[in-house]
């Protein structure tokens, strides 16, 4: 008993530890290189303030549309490491070459084609675990604690890409984010098994299960954008809120999103828990109120101490929407994991552009605005949640 247990525990971390290794290092590229974008727009290649818009627009307009592509024609592969590689390989050239070059068009270029193509490294990533999972009882808890390195990476990598950037400026940053992708394609290359082979389970085509009807599925698509849209507003606005109305520093800000991550880890496994015992939609439902009882409390806060007692609101509707939202679209789409992977996916940047237009009226209309539209927002996805009860008492 105890050699078969020993042995079992062996095969685990064969399968899971060059998988939780690979979120890891992409996730920390992602966070090293993101948050400077505009900076480095700006700062090192010059551009003026149209050109950074555009950039911005197009870099989460062009990663919809090859991540969705990616995503059609993954499922019909025979092996899904294929697409991790290939995307690790894209995310390095990308980065490696944003490190040295400053052209403003053929960064642009690389944005739209190679950095998009990185960007659908994450949900192909999440799709060969849920066909790792294939047929367990663990499957929410596990993505869960997977999303879990997601967060991890984004609460070390920001300020490790600071240091990285007065050390050594832009070069160093996108270097290091290059490297880290490398890391992730040789991790992939020499450590990552093929995900039927770990269980002797038939290809993604060869499986059983219905789909969920479109409509639910467009549904609950429309809902995480609408979530991820009130996300943007509160993550975006936080700083120029705490700075202009509440009387506090830009660190203050920094603070209370750092406070943000670290409480989304704990909260996101113990989610990730209790869908061993309630429905994942009842979870996601919680998770929707406690996103709208935070936007109400900062729409209406006077103190910067009240804001950071919200956190914990915050943190917990982060932990169950992200968390468990990528299982709950998997769930949907049985046999296309790496479609409902990558449609899950989209809803962040999608969620994100929308929020562009509310945060520019704020210059006008008042830095509590975002927090009071993100209310509503959330309001109407927790409504929408109730709609699709019925049909998707066979999802959850």
């Amino acid at each position: 008993m105890a050699v078969a247990s020993l042995t079992s525990a062996r095969g685990a971390a064969q399968r899971w530890l060059p998988l939780a290794l690979v979120f890891l290092a992409a996730g920390l590229s992602t966070a090293m290189a993101s948050p400077f974008l505009a900076l480095f727009l700006n700062d090192a290649v010059h551009a003026d303030p149209l050109h950074v818009a555009v950039f911005l627009a197009a870099t989460p307009v062009s990663a919809v549309i090859v991540s969705t592509l990616v995503g059609r024609v993954s499922d019909r592969l025979p092996a899904r490491r294929i697409v991790l590689l290939g995307t690790a390989a894209a995310g390095c050239v990308a980065l490696g070459a944003t490190a040295f070059i400053r052209d403003y068009w053929v960064l642009l270029a690389l944005s739209v084609t190679l950095t998009a193509l990185a960007g659908a490294m994450m949900p192909q990533a999440f799709a060969y675990a849920r066909e790792a999972l294939e047929g367990s009882d663990r499957v929410a808890m596990t993505m869960s604690a997977l999303r879990t390195l997601f967060s991890v990476a984004w609460v070390a990598g920001p300020p490790l890409a600071a240091v990285l950037l007065e050390a050594g400026g832009f070069k160093l940053v996108y270097g290091c984010a290059a490297i880290m992708y490398a890391a992730a394609a040789l991790v992939v290359l020499v450590a990552l098994p093929a995900a039927h082979a770990a269980h002797d389970e038939p290809a993604p085509a060869q499986r059983a299960g219905a789909e969920a009807p479109r409509t639910l599925i467009w549904l609950t698509l429309t809902i995480f954008v609408i979530t991820r849209c009130a996300g943007a507003l509160a993550v975006q606005d936080l700083s120029l809120f705490v700075t202009k109305d509440l009387g506090g520093q830009v660190g203050d800000a920094g603070l209370l999103l750092g406070l943000c991550a670290g409480l989304e880890i704990p909260l996101m496994l113990g989610f990730g828990m209790l869908s061993a015992r309630m429905p994942v939609r009842r979870l996601l439902m919680i998770g929707t109120a406690c996103g709208l009882a935070y936007m109400l409390m900062v729409a209406f806060a006077t103190d910067l101490r009240q804001l950071a007692a919200g956190q914990v609101l915050n943190a917990a509707s982060i932990s169950a929407l992200a968390g468990l939202g990528m299982t709950y679209v998997q769930d949907m789409l049985p046999r296309h994991p790496g479609r409902a992977s990558t449609l899950f996916s989209n809803t962040f940047p999608a969620g994100s552009m929308l929020a562009g237009p509310v945060l520019g009226a704020a210059q006008h209309l008042g830095y509590r605005m975002p927090f009071a539209v993100g209310a509503g927002l959330s309001a109407v996805a927790l409504g929408l949640l109730f709609l699709g009860r019925k049909t998707s008492q066979s999802v959850t």
